[in-house]
């Protein structure tokens, strides 16, 4: 155990064989300050595409004490509610009464049209769409969980997204507002036990014992036996009450936990947040794509670990840039797979949003708990995390 554990980090523990290391990725609740304004963001996305399916959004929240404010960008979309959105974000999420209520909140709306030059450049190619901006982005895959994402970050959403549905269910203990931090032992490149876990949980008052006991038994239930070992500390609130939360406590912005959004900061990002967008962005829908190729390339079997890179000009609809990497754990050279990558799959913005049908309103559920890791829904959701380009690869390597 090292002796100062606050400084965890990816690298080799300061005790112990050099081929072990610590690593550490949280997760946020739905009520989390950034993750409300992620949600209603998103709301305005989805919104916006149920009207019209090429609608242009960029829109940003931010929520604080007695107020919620709306910004950004909007079109191609009439009609649209922008304070009902809101509000009805902030009810489902769980805000109702208290000092930030989704029905006496003020919500103050700053929504404007998207910039006529962005909107020339776009489709200045011949009308063949381009990139909405400039940009790089990743996606990344690994075989540590079923999901093939790193297993810090899928134990750390497990657990506040299993605090959430009690508290839906009726478990009036507990509020909207929590986080989770999971730290594994790493040895071998292979991910083991806990070494500390942390949760903080939005509680009623006079909470103590009760909450405690309630937090111990959530993560005894959705961590893995040989996760939660005898030596695992678990910290339940260790900064003590936390009876206010939410906005009223903390203001929050969107696309301020990307890291939770993407890989527990197990590999790279670009610094692009997704929340707030619609698909013809980049950001958003390329790293999707990202993630699919390099959630596919693992599947196949042709990789343990998968980053994938690509990057963009404004305007321009090839993407300047295209990268494979696999750290050593593929009998594939890197070179020979992104050379795969340019050949099966057309990565310009518009051909994205078609092959994993992007231009539906599907992206209010992305705004918490991650949006990698989760199962495909029936009605279109979470397409990026199928697998059905794995057999394809296979069969442009033979």
């Amino acid at each position: 155990m090292p002796k100062h554990p606050s400084r965890l980090s990816p690298r080799p523990a300061a005790e112990g064989p050099a081929d072990t290391w610590l690593f550490t990725s949280e997760s946020v609740s739905e009520g989390h300050p950034d993750k409300l304004a992620d949600r209603i963001s998103d709301e305005i996305v989805d919104a916006a595409l149920r009207i019209n399916p090429r609608a242009r959004v960029a829109a940003e929240t931010l929520v604080t004490a007695g107020r919620c404010l709306l910004a950004g960008e909007v079109s191609d979309a009439s009609g649209l509610d922008y304070v009902d959105l809101a509000r009805s974000a902030i009810r489902d999420v769980g805000y109702v009464g208290g000092d930030f209520d989704a029905d006496t909140v003020p919500v103050e709306v700053a929504i404007h049209e998207q910039a006529a030059e962005i909107a020339t450049a776009v489709g200045a190619h011949g009308g063949v769409e381009g990139a909405g901006d400039q940009g790089l982005m990743f996606g990344y895959a690994c075989d540590e969980t079923p999901e093939r994402m790193p297993a810090t970050l899928v134990y750390a959403h497990r657990i506040v997204a299993a605090l959430a549905r009690l508290r839906r269910a009726g478990q009036g203990l507990l509020g909207p507002d929590a986080k989770s931090q999971v730290t594994l032992r790493y040895t071998g490149g292979r991910p083991g036990p806990a070494e500390a876990i942390v949760v903080s949980q939005q509680h009623r008052p006079g909470a103590g014992e009760e909450l405690r006991s309630l937090v111990r038994q959530v993560v005894q239930e959705v961590l893995p036996e040989d996760v939660l070992v005898p030596a695992t500390r678990l910290l339940v609130n260790p900064s003590g009450s936390f009876v206010v939360g939410g906005p009223a406590a903390d203001t929050g912005l969107t696309g301020r936990k990307i890291i939770v959004d993407t890989y527990g900061g197990a590999a790279p990002h670009g610094g692009g947040a997704f929340s707030g967008k619609d698909p013809s962005k980049v950001d958003r829908s390329a790293a999707y794509a990202a993630r699919w190729l390099a959630k596919n390339i693992v599947a196949a079997g042709l990789a343990r670990r998968c980053l994938v890179q690509v990057a963009y000009a404004i305007g321009v609809p090839e993407p300047v840039s295209l990268r494979v990497e696999t750290f050593g754990t593929s009998s594939t050279s890197p070179a020979a797979l992104t050379a795969l990558l340019a050949r099966l799959v057309d990565l310009r913005p518009r051909a994205i949003r078609d092959r994993l049908g992007l231009d539906r309103p599907i992206y209010a559920r992305t705004a918490a708990y991650g949006h990698f890791g989760r199962a495909p829904d029936a009605d279109g959701g979470f397409p990026w995390e199928g697998t059905d380009l794995a057999e394809q690869l296979l069969a442009g390597l033979r």
